[in-house]
């Protein structure tokens, strides 16, 4: 199992419009990077869901990776914002998973005490000037996201 973060604003998406979802799609990302480490995950994967564009910004809870490999829907709709002309059915460019709820926590882990707890090399969402929306985490900051958090480490 892999440990990942994504951002969404919380008036796009946020945790609670995934816990009444209960699944979704991470839809709408238009960076290669970020598109490559969507590739990158499997099913079962856990990710820290993080409200970015927000005051404050932080890791508000966790979502777990149930499908891989869906060609992103957006790319392909003319209405869409992330709508992609060069892209076709048979030759998807842009890549996306599919998430469910985990949990949410007691209470957000801000970006400041994400930045007071790790390096930008422990953490790249604390790197300065970081604007992928899709990053990986490591095992270890994984365990410590989580007892920032409150919560039970081991405990999806």
């Amino acid at each position: 199992m892999a440990y990942w973060l994504l951002k969404s604003e919380p008036d796009a998406f946020s945790i609670d419009d995934l816990e009444r979802a209960h699944r979704s799609l991470w839809d709408g990302v238009r960076n290669y990077q970020a598109r490559n480490f969507l590739r990158s995950m499997q099913p079962g994967d856990l990710a820290f869901f993080y409200h970015s564009s927000t005051e404050p910004p932080g890791v508000v809870g966790l979502c777990k990776v149930v499908r891989t490999g869906v060609p992103d829907p957006t790319q392909f709709d003319p209405h869409s914002e992330y709508h992609d002309p060069a892209a076709e059915p048979e030759n998807p460019r842009w890549w996306t998973v599919e998430v469910e709820f985990a949990r949410r926590f007691g209470h957000m882990v801000s970006l400041e005490t994400l930045r007071q707890t790790f390096t930008p090399d422990e953490l790249w969402v604390v790197r300065r000037g970081n604007r992928l929306s899709v990053m990986p985490v490591s095992e270890e900051a994984a365990r410590r996201i989580l007892e920032l958090a409150g919560e039970a480490v081991g405990s999806p």
